[in-house]
């Protein structure tokens, strides 16, 4: 196996230019293919996770085209596939795979949507469930609410009210409020539970928006898709930084003094990942914003320790639960029981690699309570179970003044190929 040894550090300060949103990148990409007109997309996200989605949007017959190093031209289809074929290898890419879902099942073509072994156990019955009430033909190719996935040309009925769940992931709203426009029907959706992760939902509306379709909502419970003619491209779209990727950073500057500023991403974001920075200020940190930057910093450690409810953002959350390493005591994360099925099982992952630096941890269904040490324990080698995140989330257990030697470091490239030399750039 690869691994990364990283040296021990103290302090962190200086700038990053942050990559671009990872869930900005893909919804835009996709949307941009579903529009009518051409869409030039700036600061697109270099990832696997957007290659993933770049390649099916040109299975698909999409016109793709790349005009400067981020930038990419999408010719739109006007809602219509050219290709009514396709065999789609999507990773272990939700952002891809979900949406991806729910617009080919409207699409009247015959597709087949696999991944890596991860991605396929990865559920995604509540979303195929939702589309089937409307008349899609989605078979499982394997495990029953499974991917692999076969889409075939069915007769689409979607007027009415889909009722979905939203306790499991968000992406599976998100896809089917993306793909409802290409009935040109005024359609309903209702959740039958509570709705995790309403950020990204907010993402994914302001984008549509952007794209020419306002969706109502009723509170959280229900959302009206109006009968559009589709999506009209705006033309240029500037893809902000990523949020979330910045969580690592704006810790970096807490756990080592600071400041470390972030550029891309400030207080006009579209992200709800921005609101890692309150709970960042709320155990002591300094937070300081501008339109479209964030920097933190702190007198001194330790922080304070936490007892809080992460719903809205369990992504950056994760680095939250290494940052408690550094508080005056035991913290909690609750609410957090989407990190079971994401790229790994992301509390029992947490959990276990926590405990190789000392702490001690205890874990519920959706929950996770970290007692820091007074000294970590050198150079433990974490795993990263072929997710990025944990990978760049440990990184920071080096301003605890120890080695850490990161094993299989380049999952990174998921979101962020980069992360470790920008990383080293800042501490020391």
């Amino acid at each position: 196996m690869e691994f990364l040894d990283l040296n021990p550090a103290s302090k962190a300060k200086g700038l990053v230019h942050l990559p671009g949103s990872k869930s900005i990148s893909n919804r835009t990409l996709l949307l941009a293919a579903l529009a009518s007109g051409t869409t030039e997309i700036r600061d697109l996200l270099k990832s696997d996770d957007t290659d993933r989605m770049l390649e099916a949007l040109s299975a698909l017959g999409v016109g793709v085209t790349k005009v400067g190093e981020n930038d990419y031209s999408i010719q739109g289809t006007g809602g219509q596939f050219p290709k009514k074929e396709g065999d789609l290898f999507l990773g272990n890419a939700g952002t891809a795979f979900r949406p991806l879902t729910a617009a080919l099942a409207l699409s009247g073509g015959t597709y087949k949507l696999h991944g890596v072994a991860r991605m396929h156990e990865r559920p995604i019955g509540d979303l195929v469930d939702a589309l089937r009430q409307i008349g899609a033909d989605i078979t499982y190719l394997g495990e029953e609410g499974f991917p692999p996935l076969l889409i075939k040309p069915a007769t689409i009925a979607a007027s009415g009210t889909i009722k979905i769940r939203g306790d499991v992931s968000s992406q599976f709203l998100t896809a089917l409020l993306m793909a409802l426009p290409m009935t040109g029907k005024e359609t309903h959706i209702e959740m039958v539970s509570e709705l995790i992760s309403k950020p990204y939902i907010e993402i994914t509306l302001k984008l549509m928006a952007q794209f020419g379709v306002k969706v109502m909502r009723d509170g959280w419970e229900r959302f009206t898709v109006p009968a559009a003619i589709g999506y009209t491209s705006p033309g240029t779209v500037h893809v902000e930084g990523d949020a979330s990727s910045a969580s690592y950073f704006l810790a970096a500057g807490a756990i080592g003094g600071g400041p470390v500023r972030v550029q891309g991403v400030g207080a006009s974001s579209i992200q709800g990942d921005v609101a890692f920075a309150d709970a960042l200020e709320a155990i002591g940190v300094t937070i300081t914003k501008g339109e479209n930057w964030i920097e933190a910093s702190a007198p001194s450690l330790p922080l304070k320790a936490f007892d809080r409810d992460f719903n809205h953002i369990p992504d950056a959350a994760m680095t939250l639960a290494v940052v408690a390493l550094f508080c005056d005591g035991p913290s909690r994360l609750s609410n957090i029981a989407s990190w079971r099925v994401k790229e790994t099982d992301r509390i029992s992952a947490m959990a276990t690699e926590l405990r190789k630096l000392g702490a001690i941890v205890e874990e519920g269904e959706d929950w996770l309570r970290v007692t820091p040490v007074k000294n970590l324990s050198p150079n433990a080698a974490i795993d990263t179970y072929d997710d990025h995140r944990m990978a760049m989330c440990f990184s920071l257990a080096t301003l605890g003044g120890v080695p850490v030697r990161i094993n299989d470091p380049k999952c990174t490239a998921k979101t962020f190929p980069t992360y470790f030399s920008v990383f080293n750039s800042v501490v020391s």
